[in-house]
């Protein structure tokens, strides 16, 4: 399916999304019809939905050790599966048409989680992003529109058609055009790197800055902020002996303060009200550096803020951004909004990393 234009954009994202006919796969298990063991690959907070709702026997992970277990379940792997066994496709973060194309390689009926909830009749509850994607649509449907034609190139529009409709439904047929290409994040040729000046935003444990020194070796600076001070450490020993890098132990906002922030989460750790550690933070704008020219932001959600906390840079320099905005549904709107309150001549640009709802980066150069 092509991208629609951007008159017909909002109509086919409704016709995209309109329910399919319930499967009789998953009525039966919804009745308790099905004589079959019932399993979920996945385990996250929608495989936790299924298990309080229906008999599920196990779960699916082919990673994990034997006799795992997982809210009192056994975890299998796929091979050590019963022939003719039901299995829910629950993976809906970064390889769900991988897991639905390893399932269909089993002696094992599958099918995938959109199904089951579709066919409950509103019994069981749709994933939450889902629900946050829906009552973004219903309520800022116009806003939608206007990011999708003001995207620079076809990519883009096609690229927003596909995860939108992908986060209003969790089907994965939507996004079988996608690969998993995390190692591309953020460096995208149309950016046209140089001789940058580039500021690593949630540098992690420095896997995005390694890259860029790899593929920019004529930078002049990096600038890296990671308030985790055992992913720092870690970033520290990854980029040994790499020149013309500076670290800084806080995080980026919108100026000089003490947050609260979850540090066990490794790359997912971000600022939280009960996080169990306290971070310090400042604002870009109020560093002494020499005008970044390329600015990258993963932070978890808290991008809104540190674009504000680097204000002045954007107005005054205009460097090239790479922002995470797949951390809540309005974060494709609200981080184009903030952007264009700072400049309007950027060109916007949007890709996808996996084949499901997270990893999804807009640019603006």
């Amino acid at each position: 399916m092509s991208a629609p234009s951007p008159d017909a954009f909002s109509a086919a994202v409704d016709d995209a999304c309109r329910s399919p006919p319930a499967s009789a796969a998953a009525r039966q298990i919804l009745r308790g019809e099905t004589r079959s063991p019932i399993y979920v690959l996945g385990r996250n907070r929608e495989a936790e939905g299924l298990c309080g709702s229906l008999p599920i026997a196990g779960l699916v992970d082919d990673f994990s050790p034997p006799g795992a277990e997982w809210l009192g379940r056994p975890v299998l792997r796929g091979d050590q599966l019963p022939a003719g066994a039901v299995v829910i496709n629950a993976s809906t973060s970064i390889r769900p048409v991988d897991a639905q194309a390893r399932l269909r390689a089993l002696p094992v009926e599958s099918l995938p989680l959109c199904a089951v909830v579709a066919a409950s009749g509103g019994e069981l509850a749709a994933p939450e992003f889902v629900q946050r994607q829906q009552r973004s649509w219903d309520s800022r449907r116009g806003d939608w529109i206007a990011l999708y034609s003001e995207l620079a190139d076809e990519v883009s529009r096609q690229t927003l058609f596909d995860v939108l409709r992908y986060r209003l439904t969790a089907d994965p047929d939507v996004m079988l055009g996608y690969r998993v290409r995390l190692a591309e994040q953020y460096f995208e040729d149309f950016l046209q790197l140089g001789p940058e000046r580039f500021v690593d935003a949630g540098a992690f444990d420095g896997d995005t800055t390694e890259l860029f020194c790899r593929l920019c070796p004529d930078y002049l600076e990096v600038l890296l902020f990671e308030p985790s001070a055992i992913n720092l450490d870690r970033a520290r020993a990854r980029l040994a002996g790499t020149p013309r890098l500076r670290f800084f132990d806080e995080g980026l906002s919108d100026g000089p303060g003490v947050l609260s922030f979850d540090a066990g989460s490794g790359s997912a750790s971000a600022v939280s009200a009960t996080g169990g550690e306290q971070i310090r933070v400042t604002a870009l704008d109020a560093v002494d550096c020499a005008p970044p020219t390329f600015i990258k932001m993963d932070l978890e959600g808290w991008e809104q803020a540190a674009l504000e906390g680097c204000r002045r840079i954007v107005s005054t320099h205009r460097p090239k951004l790479a922002i995470a905005a797949y951390h809540d549904a309005d974060d494709f709107l609200d981080i184009r909004a903030k952007v264009a309150s700072q400049r309007r001549d950027y060109q916007v640009r949007l890709r996808h990393y996996t084949q499901g709802w997270s990893e999804t980066v807009l640019y603006f150069n």
